[in-house]
């Protein structure tokens, strides 16, 4: 599935309610007024009650579907969006202008926070205009360097999120500098070692195969070039990296030198939780809503 056919006119009245914390901002309310066109949630705005009031004169956003809460900043907007979640009174988080790391803080909150246990991680969906097929990028914003138990706990979110999007059974490249083994590069080890664990069954739903170099991963020319034998290789469905660093920097070139569309959000937790940039585009904003609202349903069918 593209993202672009994860945005269609939702004819049912919204089944989920999405709490973002610092909605105050002309960039949050374009994103939450073109989610409303398509009538895809209800809204719960987080923010300086002033700037919420003015914001709301120049949208006119519809009464029905949207509820204001006024906070003196953003630290409260944070928590108080993710008590919310807390409380049962909405199904998604989602950032506005708030720093990442004050927006996690309130979601990994002792208390009151979203962890169910399992690894929280970052899932990013790419359109890229050159490639003939959706590219899944995991883990470029929440998990520093994971180890080998993490990164099980990674693919295992990616997967889930590949399968609601129509992959029975994606194909996980763990991606390395090479595609053999070198025990002087750990992530080529931990690649071997997560291709033997999905061998045996303890990772499943998916087919892994590495280590793999971005090349022999996405090409099959490549792949057949250097004489690699999988059925992952050339045909990669999700890309796992060993750090974020890497999967930074792999996300940014997607988007500026492939001209990418994407949405992407932090799955793992009770609840998506919706994570963009202040420079994303606002359609890539509303991809990731979109996104995720799409996974949250399909996951509350299963």
């Amino acid at each position: 599935m593209r993202l672009k056919n994860s945005l269609h006119k939702n004819e049912e009245s919204p089944s989920f309610s999405v709490a973002i914390a610092a909605a105050d901002n002309d960039d949050i309310f374009s994103v939450v007024k073109d989610a409303l066109q398509y009538n895809l949630a209800s809204f719960c705005l987080f923010g300086n009650e002033e700037k919420l009031t003015t914001l709301q004169q120049h949208y006119k956003l519809p009464d029905e579907q949207i509820r204001f809460f006024p906070t003196k900043d953003e630290k409260e907007s944070a928590h108080e969006a993710v008590k919310l979640i807390h409380e049962g009174g909405a199904s998604i988080l989602m950032k506005g202008h708030v720093p990442s790391s004050v927006l996690l803080k309130a979601a990994l909150h002792s208390e009151y926070g979203l962890r169910t246990g399992k690894v929280l991680s970052h899932v990013a969906v790419f359109d890229v205009p050159t490639y003939e097929r959706p590219l899944f990028l995991t883990d470029s914003a929440m998990n520093v360097t994971p180890s080998l138990e993490e990164k099980v706990g990674i693919i295992e979110n990616a997967v889930s999120v590949a399968r609601t999007m129509g992959l029975s059974l994606p194909k996980v490249a763990p991606i390395a500098a090479v595609e053999v083994v070198n025990p002087k590069m750990p992530s080529t080890v931990d690649a071997a070692l997560l291709t033997q664990m999905n061998r045996r069954n303890q990772i499943k739903h998916c087919l892994i195969d590495g280590p793999l170099a971005l090349d022999n991963a996405i090409s099959i020319e490549a792949a057949e070039r250097k004489g690699i034998q999988s059925d992952v290789g050339g045909r990669a469905d999700i890309l796992l990296v060993p750090n974020v660093e890497m999967g930074n920097t792999l996300y940014k070139s997607l988007v500026y030198f492939a001209k990418a569309e994407v949405g992407g959000f932090i799955t793992g937790g009770k609840v998506p939780i919706v994570l963009t940039s202040r420079t994303d585009t606002k359609q890539n904003k509303l991809y990731s809503l979109a996104l995720a609202l799409h996974v949250m349903k399909n996951q509350t069918r299963g």
